[in-house]
């Protein structure tokens, strides 16, 4: 039987009772419907898991006692740090979801001149809480103990503006080059994806202005989520651990 998993931002130490918070506590009793002395691990993004045991629940409350720290390495050494061009509908949540899975260091959602979410600043906000529970929610499945960083969404301008020693690189239908004719970058990537219908030709040229290097996957185009995927799994088998 596999073991759950679970992030909580607590402090863990071993020996410790720990409390979940209400949400976790509910989803683990009447969800899953564990049971008092079932196993399972949590993390809290220090780097490390530790296998727990509950020690009591109840409708609105779980307590766990921490058993073992174990240090797991399940980190990639290339560090990505991906832009995703915000897309509509279960594009976005796929493209997170997927990303984290294999491996990326940092997300930033880019807004872009072809992005057809429109949303107030309070609405944005409760995006990113969403987009974070995507995040945290990936991790606890696939036996990641770091969070990757997830940013607040920006426009396309600003996150070009940042200061980076990365290797710039965006998708580019048509270009000359290949993801595969890529070099390993002593810093890792910055991967630029744009949303659906694709970055324009005035976002392409700026980009390209400020050193980014465009390069193609292959005669078919792909969906915004299909390419970071894409993207993603290529760099992590040339350079990473796939």
């Amino acid at each position: 039987m596999r073991i759950s998993r679970f992030y909580t931002p607590l402090p863990l130490q071993v020996d410790d009772e720990i409390e979940l918070d209400s949400q976790l506590s509910h989803y683990i009793n009447n969800v899953l419907r564990l049971k008092q002395s079932d196993p399972l691990v949590l993390f809290n993004g220090d780097g490390n898991e530790y296998c727990g045991e509950i020690l009591s629940i109840s409708k609105k409350q779980v307590v766990v006692i921490v058993g073992s720290q174990l240090s797991m390495r399940s980190e990639s050494p290339l560090h990505i740090h991906l832009a995703q061009g915000v897309s509509k509908g279960d594009r976005m949540d796929f493209a997170l979801q997927k990303s984290v899975e294999l491996g990326v260091t940092e997300i930033t959602p880019v807004i872009t001149e072809r992005c057809a979410v429109k949303l107030s600043s309070e609405r944005w906000e409760k995006k990113h809480e969403q987009w974070q529970k995507i995040v945290i929610s990936a991790c606890e499945q696939s036996g990641r103990n770091i969070l990757p960083t997830l940013h607040q969404a920006i426009t396309l301008q600003k996150w070009l503006g940042q200061t980076t020693d990365q290797q710039k690189v965006m998708l580019t239908p048509g270009s000359s080059k290949y993801m595969s004719n890529l070099t390993r970058p002593p810093k890792g990537f910055r991967l630029l994806i744009g949303p659906e219908g694709g970055l324009s030709e005035q976002e392409i040229y700026t980009c390209e202005q400020t050193g980014f290097e465009s390069v193609n996957l292959g005669p078919r185009i792909l969906r915004t989520e299909t390419a970071a995927l894409a993207s993603i799994s290529i760099m992590q088998a040339l350079f990473g651990d796939l």
